[in-house]
Protein backbone atom coordinates (compact mmCIF):
# COMPACT_ATOMS: atom_id res chain seq x y z
CA UNK A 1 0.00 0.00 0.00
CA UNK A 2 1.28 3.60 -1.14
CA UNK A 3 2.47 5.67 1.73
CA UNK A 4 1.41 9.06 1.95
CA UNK A 5 0.77 12.11 4.34
CA UNK A 6 3.26 13.58 7.08
CA UNK A 7 5.80 10.68 6.81
CA UNK A 8 6.28 11.19 3.02
CA UNK A 9 6.78 14.47 3.43
CA UNK A 10 9.19 13.97 5.68
CA UNK A 11 11.21 10.85 3.72
CA UNK A 12 11.13 13.53 0.99
CA UNK A 13 12.48 16.16 2.75
CA UNK A 14 14.89 13.82 4.38
CA UNK A 15 16.39 12.43 0.61
CA UNK A 16 16.20 16.70 -0.57
CA UNK A 17 18.55 17.26 2.71
CA UNK A 18 20.92 14.44 2.31
CA UNK A 19 20.96 15.37 -1.56
CA UNK A 20 22.06 19.00 -0.88
CA UNK A 21 24.35 18.39 1.86
CA UNK A 22 26.15 15.74 -0.98
CA UNK A 23 26.19 18.41 -3.52
CA UNK A 24 26.05 21.67 -2.20
CA UNK A 25 25.91 23.03 -5.90
CA UNK A 26 22.40 22.02 -6.12
CA UNK A 27 21.73 25.59 -4.56
CA UNK A 28 24.44 27.49 -4.70
CA UNK A 29 24.50 27.16 -8.47
CA UNK A 30 20.96 28.08 -8.66
CA UNK A 31 20.45 32.01 -8.71
CA UNK A 32 16.67 31.83 -8.17
CA UNK A 33 16.59 29.70 -5.39
CA UNK A 34 19.82 31.60 -3.24
CA UNK A 35 18.06 34.60 -3.97
CA UNK A 36 14.91 33.28 -2.17
CA UNK A 37 16.84 32.00 0.92
CA UNK A 38 18.84 34.95 0.99
CA UNK A 39 15.51 36.77 0.84
CA UNK A 40 13.77 34.22 3.74
CA UNK A 41 16.86 35.01 5.75
CA UNK A 42 16.21 38.96 5.32
CA UNK A 43 12.51 38.71 6.72
CA UNK A 44 13.51 36.42 9.56
CA UNK A 45 16.46 39.07 10.93
CA UNK A 46 13.81 41.85 10.47
CA UNK A 47 13.78 45.38 8.64
CA UNK A 48 16.06 47.27 11.03
CA UNK A 49 19.32 44.63 10.40
CA UNK A 50 21.84 45.65 7.98
CA UNK A 51 21.95 42.23 6.18
CA UNK A 52 25.84 42.47 4.99
CA UNK A 53 25.75 39.21 3.33
CA UNK A 54 22.93 39.77 1.26
CA UNK A 55 24.40 43.18 -0.21
CA UNK A 56 27.82 40.75 -0.67
CA UNK A 57 25.79 38.50 -2.78
CA UNK A 58 24.03 41.12 -4.89
CA UNK A 59 27.55 42.58 -5.97
CA UNK A 60 28.93 39.07 -6.33
CA UNK A 61 26.45 38.29 -8.56
CA UNK A 62 26.55 42.04 -10.72
CA UNK A 63 30.65 40.45 -11.13
CA UNK A 64 29.69 37.08 -12.24
CA UNK A 65 26.86 38.58 -14.84
CA UNK A 66 29.29 41.34 -16.02
CA UNK A 67 32.29 38.22 -16.20
CA UNK A 68 29.77 36.07 -18.07
CA UNK A 69 29.09 38.87 -21.07
CA UNK A 70 33.05 39.29 -21.02
CA UNK A 71 33.48 36.05 -21.83
CA UNK A 72 30.97 35.84 -24.19
CA UNK A 73 32.15 38.28 -26.11
CA UNK A 74 35.59 37.24 -26.15
CA UNK A 75 34.69 34.01 -27.38
CA UNK A 76 32.59 35.68 -29.85
CA UNK A 77 35.56 37.85 -31.26
CA UNK A 78 37.96 34.86 -31.44
CA UNK A 79 35.12 32.78 -33.22
CA UNK A 80 35.38 35.94 -35.69
CA UNK A 81 38.77 35.98 -35.75
CA UNK A 82 39.51 32.17 -36.45
CA UNK A 83 36.67 32.66 -39.19
CA UNK A 84 38.20 35.88 -41.08
CA UNK A 85 41.77 34.15 -40.89
CA UNK A 86 40.29 30.91 -42.63
CA UNK A 87 38.99 33.50 -45.37
CA UNK A 88 42.22 34.99 -45.84
CA UNK A 89 43.92 31.05 -46.19
CA UNK A 90 41.62 30.11 -48.60
CA UNK A 91 41.78 33.18 -50.72
CA UNK A 92 45.32 32.55 -50.72
CA UNK A 93 45.27 29.26 -51.87
CA UNK A 94 43.26 29.61 -54.89
CA UNK A 95 45.79 32.46 -55.51
CA UNK A 96 48.48 30.21 -55.56
CA UNK A 97 46.78 27.24 -57.89
CA UNK A 98 46.59 29.45 -60.79
CA UNK A 99 48.80 28.44 -63.81
CA UNK A 100 48.73 31.14 -65.48
CA UNK A 101 48.58 35.20 -64.89
CA UNK A 102 45.54 36.10 -66.72
CA UNK A 103 43.33 33.28 -63.91
CA UNK A 104 45.59 35.02 -61.19
CA UNK A 105 44.45 38.13 -61.93
CA UNK A 106 40.55 37.01 -62.99
CA UNK A 107 40.58 34.92 -59.78
CA UNK A 108 41.17 38.51 -57.90
CA UNK A 109 37.46 39.61 -59.12
CA UNK A 110 35.88 35.85 -59.00
CA UNK A 111 36.22 33.39 -56.46
CA UNK A 112 38.53 35.58 -54.28
CA UNK A 113 36.13 38.56 -53.89
CA UNK A 114 33.35 35.98 -52.97
CA UNK A 115 35.99 33.83 -50.48
CA UNK A 116 36.66 37.41 -48.83
CA UNK A 117 33.04 38.56 -48.89
CA UNK A 118 33.67 41.61 -50.46
CA UNK A 119 32.09 43.16 -54.12
CA UNK A 120 34.93 44.40 -55.84
CA UNK A 121 38.47 43.89 -55.78
CA UNK A 122 40.69 45.41 -58.24
CA UNK A 123 44.59 45.44 -58.93
CA UNK A 124 46.50 48.55 -59.78
CA UNK A 125 49.59 48.79 -61.67
CA UNK A 126 51.69 52.00 -62.35
CA UNK A 127 53.22 52.64 -65.74
CA UNK A 128 55.07 55.19 -67.21
CA UNK A 129 53.39 53.72 -70.47
CA UNK A 130 49.84 53.98 -70.35
CA UNK A 131 48.95 50.90 -72.95
CA UNK A 132 45.40 50.22 -74.64
CA UNK A 133 42.93 47.60 -74.26
CA UNK A 134 44.34 44.81 -71.44
CA UNK A 135 41.39 42.35 -72.87
CA UNK A 136 39.41 40.47 -69.92
CA UNK A 137 41.68 41.76 -67.77
CA UNK A 138 40.39 44.85 -68.09
CA UNK A 139 37.53 44.20 -65.63
CA UNK A 140 40.51 43.68 -62.75
CA UNK A 141 43.54 44.96 -63.67
CA UNK A 142 44.19 48.86 -63.98
CA UNK A 143 46.93 50.21 -65.12
CA UNK A 144 47.57 54.27 -63.94
CA UNK A 145 50.39 56.87 -64.08
CA UNK A 146 53.07 57.05 -61.75
CA UNK A 147 52.34 58.89 -58.69
CA UNK A 148 48.33 57.13 -58.40
CA UNK A 149 48.76 55.06 -55.53
CA UNK A 150 50.09 57.39 -53.09
CA UNK A 151 47.35 60.08 -54.18
CA UNK A 152 44.58 57.39 -54.32
CA UNK A 153 45.68 56.04 -50.68
CA UNK A 154 46.07 59.64 -49.22
CA UNK A 155 43.19 61.01 -50.65
CA UNK A 156 45.38 63.34 -51.97
CA UNK A 157 46.54 64.58 -48.91
CA UNK A 158 50.40 66.01 -48.75
CA UNK A 159 51.27 63.56 -45.83
CA UNK A 160 52.02 59.98 -47.35
CA UNK A 161 49.43 57.12 -46.44
CA UNK A 162 49.98 53.84 -44.59
CA UNK A 163 50.55 50.56 -45.91
CA UNK A 164 46.87 49.89 -45.75
CA UNK A 165 44.06 51.89 -45.01
CA UNK A 166 40.77 51.00 -44.37
CA UNK A 167 37.97 53.83 -44.99
CA UNK A 168 34.55 54.80 -45.32
CA UNK A 169 32.20 56.52 -47.90
CA UNK A 170 31.67 56.15 -52.02
CA UNK A 171 34.94 56.20 -53.50
CA UNK A 172 35.67 58.58 -56.14
CA UNK A 173 34.87 57.77 -59.73
CA UNK A 174 38.43 58.07 -60.20
CA UNK A 175 39.48 55.69 -58.29
CA UNK A 176 40.01 51.69 -59.76
CA UNK A 177 36.53 50.23 -59.54
CA UNK A 178 34.66 51.65 -62.41
CA UNK A 179 31.36 52.05 -63.15
CA UNK A 180 30.44 49.99 -59.76
CA UNK A 181 32.33 52.86 -57.59
CA UNK A 182 28.50 53.94 -57.06
CA UNK A 183 27.40 50.85 -55.23
CA UNK A 184 29.83 50.91 -52.72
CA UNK A 185 30.36 52.14 -49.32
CA UNK A 186 33.38 51.12 -48.03
CA UNK A 187 37.21 49.85 -49.07
CA UNK A 188 40.27 48.45 -48.21
CA UNK A 189 43.42 49.86 -50.11
CA UNK A 190 47.16 48.36 -49.68
CA UNK A 191 50.06 49.41 -50.94
CA UNK A 192 52.10 46.58 -52.97
CA UNK A 193 55.79 46.44 -53.18
CA UNK A 194 56.69 45.14 -56.40
CA UNK A 195 60.45 45.04 -55.83
CA UNK A 196 63.89 46.85 -56.39
CA UNK A 197 63.62 48.88 -59.78
CA UNK A 198 59.65 48.61 -59.57
CA UNK A 199 57.00 50.98 -59.35
CA UNK A 200 54.40 50.71 -56.46
CA UNK A 201 51.21 48.79 -56.96
CA UNK A 202 47.74 48.46 -55.23
CA UNK A 203 45.26 45.89 -54.18
CA UNK A 204 41.54 47.78 -53.47
CA UNK A 205 38.32 45.80 -51.93
CA UNK A 206 35.31 47.55 -51.90
CA UNK A 207 32.53 46.87 -50.21
CA UNK A 208 28.81 47.65 -50.61
CA UNK A 209 28.24 47.30 -46.60
CA UNK A 210 29.77 50.76 -44.99
CA UNK A 211 31.00 48.85 -42.18
CA UNK A 212 32.76 46.26 -43.45
CA UNK A 213 36.36 48.45 -43.84
CA UNK A 214 36.37 51.37 -41.30
CA UNK A 215 39.36 53.08 -39.28
CA UNK A 216 40.31 51.75 -36.09
CA UNK A 217 39.42 48.03 -37.38
CA UNK A 218 42.76 45.68 -37.27
CA UNK A 219 44.88 44.88 -40.28
CA UNK A 220 46.84 42.02 -39.05
CA UNK A 221 44.73 39.71 -41.62
CA UNK A 222 45.02 41.87 -44.43
CA UNK A 223 48.69 42.69 -43.72
CA UNK A 224 49.11 39.31 -44.01
CA UNK A 225 47.38 38.92 -47.14
CA UNK A 226 49.11 41.67 -48.47
CA UNK A 227 53.06 40.60 -47.74
CA UNK A 228 51.64 36.92 -49.58
CA UNK A 229 49.59 38.55 -52.88
CA UNK A 230 52.78 40.60 -52.93
CA UNK A 231 55.36 37.57 -53.11
CA UNK A 232 53.34 35.84 -55.60
CA UNK A 233 52.75 39.11 -57.88
CA UNK A 234 56.20 39.25 -58.03
CA UNK A 235 57.01 36.30 -59.20
CA UNK A 236 54.37 36.90 -62.29
CA UNK A 237 55.92 40.19 -63.31
CA UNK A 238 59.45 38.56 -63.16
Amino acid sequence: MAVSGPAQDTGTQEEWRTRVLADPGLVLDDPELMRALVLTSERAMGGNIVDLRGMAMERLETRLQRLEETHRAVIAAAYENLSSTNQIHRALLRLLDADRFEGFVLDLGGPVAEILGVDAVRLVLESVELGGSLGKLDTILRVRKPGFTEHYMSAGRPAPSRPIVLRQGVPPSSGPYGEVAADLRSEALMRLDLGKGRLPGMLAMGSEDPHRFKPGQGTDLLAFFTGTFERVLRRWLS
